[in-house]
């Protein structure tokens, strides 16, 4: 079989990850890399046996593909996916899905009625350990959901400025918004504070806290901090009918589910590689042997307009309504 020729726009830590899992993929040729670092570009290229580009656009523009991955910073969305769906060019993009709503819907709009396969890296969809955590919630459904996401802040400079990463809730705690999606169904209202930056409004917020109204009745509380020298606590919890449920990250390859009644707890661990698993679920589809993708633009779509109406309740300090996973007004 011929390999799939496979081009990555950016070349940073998410990049790395995704890069090194396709490298790992007898039936994938990274053909080019793309870094607005020229001498990053070559660098990571060079080691791929790929050829190496300064601009996206010009690599996209230039290579013959049958995907690419695009991981960029949240203001570099936009331009990126839209040149993709005119090349009719399957892709894989890493969350967030931009720096705002309007960018992603408008993204989300030129897909409607395409077809074009894409994916986007809520990579905690595909640990096993996920899979399992609804066998405990069949006959007991949600009742109140606490996630968290307290950590240090990244040392990107880009990531300190909102007008660039959207903040800690749109680029970091949307993971946690997801999963709470998973596990309890969609949001029906949103209501956040924020702590502001001390360097300002143009400073992502030091903390941040989201009371969440779901659908089906539960209600819950996302929390988020970057002021830790350390990640602490990046995890959700689940209260259900006589039990609890917790699933936790402490690194990329290390992560646990902690089932507690009042019988006693059971802990689930695993060192699945959730990255590596995604991509090779996305390869899968562009060859015909899976079906689809577990997340596709549009269903990302729903979490990003989520971890966005919180973003927008704390701004404004007004709650947010949400309607089928659209943020209303």
């Amino acid at each position: 079989m011929t390999p799939l020729r496979v081009a990555c726009v950016g070349s940073g830590f998410i990049a790395g990850q995704h890069l090194r899992a396709l490298a790992g993929l007898q039936d994938v040729e990274i053909v080019a890399v793309a870094d607005t670092q020229p001498e990053r570009a070559e660098e990571t290229a060079t080691r791929y046996g790929a050829r190496p580009y300064g601009d996206g656009l010009t690599l996209l523009e230039t290579e013959d593909l049958d995907a690419v991955w695009l991981c960029v910073p949240p203001f570099a969305h936009g331009a990126l996916e839209l040149a993709a769906i005119d090349r009719r060019l399957p892709f894989f993009v890493e969350k967030p899905l931009a720096l705002d709503l309007p960018t992603a819907e408008k993204i989300g709009d030129r897909l409607d009625g395409t077809g074009l396969t894409t994916a986007v890296g809520y990579h905690w969809r595909h640990l096993d350990l996920v899979h399992r955590a609804p066998d405990f919630l069949a006959e007991q459904p949600a009742q109140l959901l606490t996630g968290y996401w307290l950590d240090k802040t990244p040392p990107v400079p880009w990531w300190s400025q909102r007008a660039y990463s959207g903040g800690q809730v749109v680029e970091q705690t949307t993971h946690i918004f997801d999963l709470a999606r998973q596990f309890a169904g969609e949001v029906e209202t949103v209501a956040a504070v924020e702590r502001s930056a001390p360097d300002g409004p143009e400073g992502v917020p030091t903390a941040a806290a989201a009371l969440l109204q779901f659908v089906s009745g539960a209600v819950g509380s996302i929390s988020s901090a970057r002021v830790l020298g350390w990640r602490h606590r990046v995890a959700l919890q689940v209260v259900a009918d006589g039990r609890v449920i917790e699933l936790s990250e402490r690194g990329l390859t290390d992560h646990e589910l902690r089932v507690i009644t009042a019988d006693g707890e059971e802990t689930l661990r695993s060192e699945q590689n959730p990255i590596a698993t995604e991509n090779r679920e996305f390869v899968d589809v562009l060859l015909g042997r899976v079906q689809q993708v577990r997340v596709p633009y549009e269903e990302a779509l729903r979490t990003h307009a989520l971890a966005c109406a919180a973003d927008r309740s704390a701004r404004q300090g007004v709650p947010v309504r949400l309607t089928d996973g659209d943020v209303d007004g």
